[in-house]
């Protein structure tokens, strides 16, 4: 017999950790870019944490993780290659174009699928993120 636990072993997705070189800089791309919200800031024994998310949905996000090494900072941009780093859904994809477009964000591989439009875009570092507008 399968315990309750086991078959639920985790509440929820919490943090993606992206690896940033300036705080500061990655947050002003999240949230006046994208649009996101600081979820929780604060700074601890000079470590900061610094976690944002899309609007509504504060107990998932993204936490903006300053780098301690040459090594971490040789993974800025890289923690996935050149797959896509995150995917997020829109409501509108042509506004999400228009707005990415407006900061001069590169975006390509827009498609149109039976089921969604997507389009790529990257972030500062050059992290890959999906938009998809799926159809009803």
């Amino acid at each position: 017999m399968t315990s309750a636990i086991e078959e639920n072993l985790f509440s929820a997705l919490a943090r993606a950790v992206v690896l940033v070189d300036d705080p500061d800089e990655a947050l002003a791309f999240y949230r006046d870019v994208l649009g996101f919200r600081v979820l929780h800031d604060q700074t601890v024994e000079g470590y900061r944490f610094l976690h944002v998310g899309v609007p509504g949905q504060e107990g998932v996000g993204l936490w903006l993780m300053p780098v301690t090494g040459d090594r971490e900072r040789e993974l800025i941009g890289r923690q996935c290659d050149a797959q896509p780093l995150l995917v997020l859904y829109a409501a509108d994809l042509d506004a999400v174009r228009e707005r990415l477009r407006a900061h001069d964000v590169r975006v390509w591989n827009e498609r149109e699928d039976a089921d969604s439009r997507s389009l790529h875009l990257a972030d500062l570092y050059g992290n890959v993120i999906v938009v998809a507008q799926l159809r009803e």
